[in-house]
């Protein structure tokens, strides 16, 4: 099993407007930069290499993502990365339309991955032990998180077939029953597994979660933990997880194909569930939501924007359909985190479906 403690710590104490500066100088860089943002460069009303401080970022304005809908993602990679890219294209969840995809280089993995070891021992997941990912699959990058718990924590992982787009067309299209069957279809997929292999913990959504807990509650609480991700989860559903577990473990985390999160201990009796950003290559603000420069005070709802700040992939400002809580996270850590995570709308055009 990797130890992945000194690479973290090396992270959290980057200074972040000297991060800052590093990767925007690689992007911009006139020789070995980025095309998408060699080309956007000239649209903007400063030169991006004078870019000092983190909070300059605003700048380039908020991330247009029908750009990432669109175009070739090599084009969002440096120069300086060799060609032809190998690798994945990752999809974003496609809720509002044709999905977002980007490019992950081998250091991008390495570092979700290692973000992702580093805190799953931190929540109390044991190594060694045998896990059940029930989570989207295909193009969703969070299907990758089986890779990760085998390579890095020793794990002997079992998965299932699940496509969150086509819930989430039937209910843009009203068809309820419909959806319903494709969530049973799920369920009954991951009560297959529970029911006749030695599974200690579960990775999937709190919407799946809710709905085996519903189905099948005598295999949920055989479970020694569960991690989930994906749909929101209130603090009410998190008690009700403790509950139906018996006092197993119950994590909930925050992240999606641009940024990942680490889940804090939750507060108040668990009404509080806080998130620190996969730091320095991921920040995030919450802002308020009439105006997404104007970041809101501490314990205030917001909308949440997201920053990415990879050496091969810079996305500044990309708005979330999320609401949140800026939360301050104090001394121990080098930046702000978000809390109470929940969408910004959900509507029939958009819904949030199992994932």
């Amino acid at each position: 099993m990797k130890d992945v403690t000194e690479q973290i710590d090396q992270w959290l104490s980057q200074d972040i407007d000297a991060w800052t500066r590093r990767v925007v100088r690689r992007h911009f860089d006139p020789d070995t930069g980025t095309p998408y943002w060699l080309k956007r460069a000239a649209e903007l009303a400063i030169d991006p290499r004078d870019i000092t401080r983190h909070d300059e970022l605003s700048a380039f304005g908020p991330m247009p993502l029908g750009d990432l809908r669109t175009l070739d993602p090599a084009e969002l990679v440096p120069q300086a990365v060799p060609r032809p890219l190998t690798g994945r294209v990752w999809d974003s969840g496609g809720t509002t339309g044709n999905p977002c995809r980007v490019f992950y280089t081998e250091p991008m993995l390495e570092h979700r991955a290692a973000w992702r070891r580093w805190v799953i021992e931190r929540e109390g997941f044991e190594p060694g032990r045998t896990w059940l990912q029930a989570t989207p699959t295909g193009p969703h990058l969070i299907g990758h998180g089986a890779v990760d718990l085998a390579d890095l924590y020793d794990g002997r992982v079992y998965g299932i077939d699940f496509d969150p787009r086509w819930v989430k067309r039937l209910l843009r299209d009203g068809r309820l029953k419909d959806a319903q069957e494709y969530t049973a279809h799920i369920t009954e997929q991951i009560a297959a597994v529970l029911e006749h292999q030695p599974v200690d913990y579960l990775v999937t959504t709190p919407a799946l979660l809710q709905a085996l807990i519903k189905a099948r509650p005598e295999l949920v609480a055989r479970l020694k933990g569960v991690r989930l991700s994906g749909t929101h989860a209130t603090p009410a559903m998190r008690r009700s997880f403790q509950k139906a577990l018996g006092g197993g473990l119950v994590v909930v985390t925050y992240a999606n194909t641009f940024g990942n999160t680490v889940g804090l201990p939750a507060e108040d009796d668990g009404a509080l569930m806080p998130y620190l950003p996969n730091y320095p290559q991921v920040t995030m603000a919450v802002v308020d939501k009439d105006d997404w420069s104007k970041v809101v005070g501490y314990g205030e709802q917001g909308q949440v924007r997201l920053t990415v700040l990879h050496d091969d992939l810079f996305l500044p400002n990309v708005l979330e359909r999320d609401l949140a809580v800026r939360y301050d996270t104090g001394p121990e850590w080098p930046c702000d985190g978000v809390a109470n995570v929940k969408p910004l709308q959900v509507v029939r055009s958009a819904p949030e479906g199992i994932y």
